[in-house]
């Protein structure tokens, strides 16, 4: 039978890699023989384990090793990584690899080298006069680049749950340990609050991700305080963030209801096309804040104080409003662009642009979404993202408090 023989090392057991290793090769119809199995005697100490994975194919085998190299096993017969040429823009060899967003490296020359630019879903690039690899998308490979093909000389690192008994590292296992409306909210904001302050501490970057809920419940001047103090340097929205902020300052409505009073303002379903239309007659954003026609929200203070920001489309948009890019791959690649730096990203209420910010994101990057429907954090889980921290809540409420206890 086609075999391959498999190491893995570090924090395996309590992580339950072990039997999450089982089960991917069962389910897959693969067959393991332990040849070593050694587990640590202290918290400090790692443990070990060596396998040999059989199958009844060679297809099967690589699906199964290519499964297990996402929870950081390693091939005992350490080979360099092998790769193909792209004979054709935009096309990718058959066969080539697929990544996670965890830390990969891969052997060249004998020597472990680290992935750039790692993200979910991408093919790695290989230069080799320069003894370097980073990700890229499908769609920006060019002909004659090297992409790495097949299983040998990877090398993915997971996550490891932290063994010391912190209390942020708690707080956040317990925040992941499922998805609950349930959760101590009071606690886990103040946490995020303390992360926060200790990532600007030494300059590192802030990401928000908002949707319009961020507006329809009146929480907007929240977020415009956040950016006033300094605790948000990129954000990432659509059409409706900015157009129905922009409204609800000309207007005081959002979506045509009075943003104080919650009641429904006669002929205020235009107001967001007014809102669209007034900053058009202008040419921008920029202009409407020159002409003093946008005085205060979160789109003016984002300004004012050089947020990078990222609106992308879609299809269902009316307008668009000005700044709002129309085509989805130069918004993937400003995305990509606006990630550099940050550590910490907090999705508030959007699901679509949390899919699309979880996809971008490495796993490193600390990551918080918060939502009133449940099912935005299992979609973002689902599809990869499984480092992001949930809470479940009303946004107004979350911000308020946030803002309160960043005070």
């Amino acid at each position: 039978m086609p075999s391959e023989v498999i190491e893995f090392s570090g924090n395996i057991i309590d992580s339950w890699t072990l039997p999450r290793t089982w089960d991917v090769i069962t389910n897959r119809g693969g067959n393991l023989i332990v040849e070593d199995l050694r587990v640590g005697r202290s918290k400090a100490d790692p443990s070990y384990a060596r396998l040999k994975v059989e199958a009844d194919d060679d297809l099967t085998l690589e699906l199964i090793i290519s499964e297990l190299q996402q929870f950081g096993a390693v091939l005992l017969q350490e080979k360099d990584v092998q790769t193909a040429p792209v004979e054709q823009d935009g096309v990718l060899p058959a066969n080539f690899y697929s990544t996670t967003n965890l830390p990969t490296e891969i052997r060249l020359s004998g020597q472990w080298v680290p992935v750039e630019n790692i993200e979910m879903d991408v093919a790695i690039i290989v230069d080799r006069q320069k003894n370097r690899a980073h990700g890229k998308t499908m769609n920006d490979v060019r002909i004659g680049e090297e992409v790495v093909v097949g299983h040998d000389g990877l090398r993915v690192r997971p996550l490891e749950r932290a063994r010391e008994r912190e209390r942020e590292r708690e707080l956040f296992a317990f925040m992941q340990s499922s998805v609950s409306s349930e959760k101590a909210k009071g606690l886990a904001i103040q946490d995020i609050a303390r992360q926060m302050q200790e990532t600007r501490a030494h300059d590192g970057k802030i990401l928000f991700v908002l949707g319009p809920a961020v507006i329809h419940t009146g929480a907007g001047h929240y977020m415009a305080e956040l950016i006033r103090r300094d605790y948000v340097q990129v954000m990432f929205g659509g059409n409706a963030i900015i157009t129905h902020d922009i409204e609800s300052v000309l207007f005081g409505t959002s979506l045509g209801v009075d943003v104080q009073s919650g009641e429904q303002v006669e002929g205020g379903h235009r107001n967001h096309l007014r809102a669209i239309n007034t900053i058009r007659a202008l040419g921008s954003v920029e202009k409407a804040i020159e002409a003093g026609v946008l005085k205060e929200g979160i789109t003016y203070e984002a300004m004012k104080h050089h947020v990078t920001m990222v609106l992308a489309g879609s299809v269902r948009d009316d307008g668009p409003m000005p700044g709002v890019i129309d085509s989805m791959q130069e918004a993937q690649h400003r995305m990509r662009e606006a990630l550099k730096g940050v550590e910490m990203a907090i999705i508030v209420a959007s699901m679509l642009h949390a899919i699309a910010t979880g996809n971008l994101l490495p796993a490193t990057v600390r990551t918080v979404v918060v939502d009133i429907n449940p099912s935005v954090v299992t979609k973002l889980s689902d599809r990869g993202s499984f480092q992001a921290a949930a809470l479940i809540t009303d946004v107004e409420l979350f911000l308020g408090e946030l803002v309160e206890a960043l005070s």
